[in-house]
C-alpha cells in the first residue's frame, strides 16, 4: 500500500511539477517558483537548497498525498470509481488552497494574490494532480 502511495504521488507530483515549470519558462509566472519554495520555514528556508532538493520536498509532500490517498480507498471508504474521483478532487482541493498562504509566507518573489492568471494556472496544475492522482492508481493498483 505505502509502494503503490509514492507510486502515483510520484507520478502526480512529477506531473505537477513540469506543469508549473513550463508555465513559468513560457509565461514568467512565478508558479513554479511558488510551488518549490521553502524560504519561510524556519530554519531549512535559510539555506540555499540545489534544484533536487527543492523537488525531494515537493515529492515528499506528493508522496502524504498518494499514500493517503491509497490508504482511506482502502481503509476507510469504499473503492469505487465515484469515490476515487472524489477522495481526488478533495484531496487536491486542498492542496490547491496552500497557494494563499505560500504566496503571503514567501521571502522570495512569487506571484500575488490578486494575479488571476497565476492563480489559474495553480488551478490547472492541481487538477492535472488531481487527475493523474486517479488515473495512476487505477492503472497501478
Amino acid at each position: 500500500m505505502i509502494r503503490w502511495g509514492i507510486w502515483i504521488g510520484t507520478i502526480s507530483g512529477i506531473v505537477l511539477g513540469l506543469f508549473l515549470w513550463f508555465v513559468e519558462m513560457a509565461t514568467g509566472r512565478k508558479v513554479y517558483t511558488l510551488l518549490m519554495n521553502v524560504d519561510f520555514i524556519p530554519v531549512i528556508g535559510d539555506i540555499e537548497w540545489p534544484v533536487y532538493m527543492e523537488w525531494l520536498f515537493h515529492m515528499i509532500i506528493s508522496w502524504i498525498i498518494g499514500i493517503l490517498y491509497v490508504y482511506i480507498l482502502k481503509h476507510w471508504i469504499q473503492d469505487t470509481r465515484r469515490n476515487q474521483w472524489g477522495l481526488s478532487i478533495l484531496l487536491t482541493a486542498f492542496a490547491s488552497t496552500t497557494y494563499v498562504p505560500l504566496t503571503i509566507l514567501a521571502i522570495k518573489e512569487t506571484p500575488s494574490l490578486t494575479d488571476g492568471v497565476a492563480i489559474l494556472y495553480w488551478l490547472i496544475g492541481h487538477v492535472l494532480y488531481a487527475i493523474t492522482l486517479k488515473k495512476a492508481y487505477f492503472r497501478f493498483w
